[in-house]
């Protein structure tokens, strides 16, 4: 008989994105059960991966009474599954999934830390936050961070004194080494359908145009590179704003409007046309556990411009698959950006090594086979 295991997220496009594949993979040694808040995605989850799945509302943000609402429920299913590991991969379903894991006396209790919030904030908020990470590690049995950074954050803040483990080299999702590659795209029609320059030098973001992820910066650093240089340029911003969550300077909204030659797609179900259509990826972050929009560019063949936090300074070599800039330092960015364009063969350079950088450490099937070690040795 197979052991029960269930995997929680706070919502289910965290379930559906990064497990995408892993959950059908595990049940055939386990039996699988997704929790997450209710969605469209759970439907998805459930066809895809062939696992069952159960719904049970839960808040990205902190919200006392509905919190404890949230825990009640879980509590109720954990007694009613009986499951022998819960993994939890996100923070408010980690905290409310180890509370509940714990109180029913779940033998193996893991969560993975896919980033942390805390060392960016300040005052009563990250108290708080800290609070929360410190019971959240108290009730797990097995602590994943998902990176040497978040690892080091941990420590740092003293978080816990549980031993922490990197699953192979970090990361929770791994990069499909068959899906991102830059083969069979038409670079020149992708230009042309896009309104993109075809001799033009094209940047480009993949993820949410938020503050956070350092857009009210790029967009300023485009700018000013564009006015220095005679060369064509274009930006590529590809995702969703976030007005309720994070929204952009209300000088970068109104640039990003106005600037023919920014091009802001939205979200796209494949967003690996963009990456085949443009020269440089740009991922000027805040803050990140280990995000994973650099190692779908380096696995498409791209150099990368990362800022030096969690994650992105461990996927990115400086001066050999792309170059690392300090968080928050617009002029640095703008001075980088300008490198890639003017230094002659620098981006060539970057580019050859970008590919094998990225599938040599976090092809996704290595991964798995160390998440199913992981899960074993249980």
């Amino acid at each position: 008989m197979k052991k029960k295991i269930i995997k929680t997220s706070t919502v289910p496009t965290s379930l559906d994105t990064f497990c995408e594949g892993q959950l059908r993979m595990l049940s055939e040694h386990f039996e699988v059960v997704a929790v997450s808040s209710p969605g469209v995605e759970m439907e998805r989850i459930r066809q895809r991966e062939g696992v069952r799945t159960i719904a049970v509302s839960m808040q990205r943000h902190i919200s006392v009474l509905k919190d404890i609402v949230s825990l009640f429920r879980m509590i109720c299913v954990f007694r009613r599954e009986h499951p022998y590991m819960v993994h939890s991969i996100t923070p408010k379903a980690g905290l409310i999934s180890m509370l509940a894991a714990w109180v029913c006396q779940v033998p193996v209790r893991i969560h993975t830390y896919t980033g942390l919030v805390f060392p960016t904030e300040t005052g009563l908020k990250q108290k708080i936050l800290i609070w929360m990470d410190r019971l959240l590690c108290a009730s797990a049995t097995y602590i994943n961070p998902e990176g040497q950074g978040v690892a080091n954050d941990l420590r740092r803040f003293h978080i816990t004194k549980k031993p922490l483990h990197i699953i192979g080299h970090g990361n929770v999702r791994g990069i499909n080494a068959d899906h991102w590659k830059n083969e069979g795209y038409n670079r020149k029609e992708l230009r042309r359908q896009w309104g993109v320059v075809e001799e033009g030098f094209v940047f480009l973001f993949v993820g949410r145009l938020v503050g956070d992820k350092g857009i009210n910066e790029l967009v300023e650093a485009f700018v000013v590179l564009q006015n220095k240089t005679v060369r064509t340029l274009q930006l590529l911003l590809v995702g969703n704003f976030e007005d309720d969550l994070d929204p952009l300077d209300a000088k970068t909204r109104a640039i990003i409007e106005e600037n023919n030659d920014i091009i802001a797609t939205g979200n796209q179900d494949d967003v690996r046309p963009f990456y085949a259509m443009s020269d440089c990826f740009v991922f000027p972050s805040y803050r990140e556990g280990f995000p994973n929009t650099p190692l779908e560019a380096g696995a498409m063949g791209l150099p990368s411009i990362v800022t030096n936090i969690n994650g992105a300074n461990e996927i990115i070599v400086d001066g050999q698959n792309g170059l690392i800039i300090p968080p928050k330092d617009g002029e640095a960015l703008q001075q980088t950006m300008q490198r890639m364009v003017s230094e002659n063969g620098l981006c060539q350079q970057l580019s050859v090594h970008a590919r094998e950088m990225v599938i040599s450490r976090y092809e996704q099937q290595y991964l798995w086979n160390e998440l199913l070690k992981v899960y074993k040795s249980f």
